[in-house]
């Protein structure tokens, strides 16, 4: 609808453009029709606009995010200054030899190679789960393996990407015994809260 007011209206798209001089858009690979020609119009007045984001890291495409947004950034605003971040600070090389190997079959991108300073880091390992329950029972069994090697349990992080999941890591923590502490809310805890 704004964009619709913002065609139909151009004063009222003035307003907006004297208000807001300057745009900066995160994550732009994740913007999807609607919010591209929006920022479109907002910026075409004074054309400050900086928009931060990686095609190689659009995820969410089933929610209308187009990722040729961020690659047509330069066509659609010819005076752009590109800064690729090829350095990572948090990654071992072989993590990002990997990333490198599977992000450059990707057909529309810019090229660009990952790199860190750290040290090569350990090998990867490849494991295929089949079920959830799966996966979580051979995270256990490693973070278990692990400790058995001496490493302390303090110093093993698992990370997954919604909470949802704590609830498979945590029954097989519980089964193989190991000790565990979620960062936010335990998938019990959760339970739990509800019954009282």
């Amino acid at each position: 609808f704004p964009v619709t007011i913002f065609k139909e209206r151009p004063e009222i798209l003035k307003k907006y453009q004297t208000k807001w001089q300057y745009l900066l858009i995160d994550e732009y690979q994740d913007t999807n029709h609607a919010q591209y020609a929006l920022t479109k119009l907002l910026a075409a007045e004074h054309k400050n606009i900086c928009a931060v984001g990686d095609e190689d890291q659009s995820i969410y495409r089933f929610r209308g995010a187009d990722f040729g947004n961020i690659l047509n950034f330069e066509k659609d605003w010819p005076n752009t200054k590109l800064i690729i971040l090829e350095q990572n600070y948090r990654s071992t090389q072989k993590i990002l030899d990997a990333a490198n190997s599977v992000i450059g079959q990707n057909r529309a991108r810019k090229p660009k190679k990952l790199f860190s300073l750290l040290e090569p880091g350990e090998k990867i390992t490849l494991f295929d789960a089949s079920t959830e329950k799966d996966e979580a029972d051979f995270v256990a069994a490693t973070a278990k393996e692990i400790i058995r090697g001496g490493q302390k349990p303090s110093e093993i992080a698992v990370f997954y990407r919604a909470n949802f999941q704590s609830r498979a890591l945590e029954e097989s923590f519980l089964h193989y015994d190991l000790p565990y502490q979620i960062i936010g809310t335990k998938f019990f805890g959760r339970l739990y809260r509800d019954w009282e």
